[in-house]
């Protein structure tokens, strides 16, 4: 009975030892994570509410840094679109990993050296190779040899550029212009500063993708269909960084 009985008992206690066994060593990461956690709650005033709130405001430092920024319009330049006040949430990854900006985007960028300090914010109207020119017969601006129908989102009553201009934008910079031209300080006002009133890709902050604020103004802004049939510059090759496809 002795010898029937021993391997009962053996199997009945190292049941519980097993799994005992088995949890002891089958995730001494996850414990670890959970002991530093609880560790780091108890030193912050308010525990766990505190470390969480902590943790969240990170994230979105780290979101706001790398990945998507809010901006204040600070002024009526981009209306009717965007108005002052507004707040629009700008992408910084649109022109990462190998894309550029495009004709009709609008875009935030740093504007020391060029346009003063600050962040500003304007729609492009040439990338680099273009030849850009104001204007037509019909008083409309000419982007290598095509001419642009900009009245969807022109200011009311305001023509698209009072003051004339023939340029040629240099590989790896931007013409901007706002689209409340009577009153905007864009590429026009700086065609003899420094840069030649060109903005440098590099200085791009990010692509304004939505307006967030005021709630009654939340929409997508969407690159319009007015530069879909420009073509590419006579000394490049066709390409999504020249709109040919809008």
């Amino acid at each position: 009975m002795d010898t029937e009985a021993q391997p009962t008992e053996r199997d009945r206690s190292s049941r519980p030892f097993d799994a005992e066994e088995i949890s002891d060593t089958g995730g001494p990461e996850g414990r670890s994570r959970f002991v530093l956690v609880r560790r780091a709650a108890t030193w912050l005033p308010g525990g766990r509410i505190s470390l969480t709130l902590l943790v969240c405001l990170l994230f979105l430092l780290l979101l706001s840094n790398f990945v998507l920024q809010p901006f204040q319009i600070p002024s009526g330049s981009m209306e009717r679109g965007l108005r002052i006040g507004d707040r629009v949430l700008v992408n910084k990854l649109a022109y990462r990993f190998g894309a550029d900006p495009r004709r009709g985007d609008v875009v935030v960028f740093d504007g020391t050296g060029y346009f003063g300090d600050g962040d500003y914010v304007k729609r492009v109207v040439g990338v680099g190779g273009d030849h850009v020119v104001c204007c037509d017969k019909e008083g409309r601006i000419e982007v290598n040899g095509r001419s642009v129908d900009e009245s969807t989102f022109l200011y009311p009553g305001d023509s698209p550029s009072t003051v004339s201009f023939d340029v040629e934008v240099p590989a790896g910079t931007l013409f901007v212009l706002g689209d409340h031209r009577s009153d905007s300080s864009d590429s026009r006002d700086h065609l003899g500063s420094p840069g030649g009133g060109m903005i440098p890709v590099d200085d791009v902050i990010g692509r304004a993708d939505w307006i967030l604020w005021p709630a009654g103004h939340f929409t997508r802004l969407h690159r319009p269909d007015a530069y879909a049939r420009v073509p590419a510059p006579e000394s490049s090759e066709p390409g999504p960084a020249d709109g040919a496809h809008g």
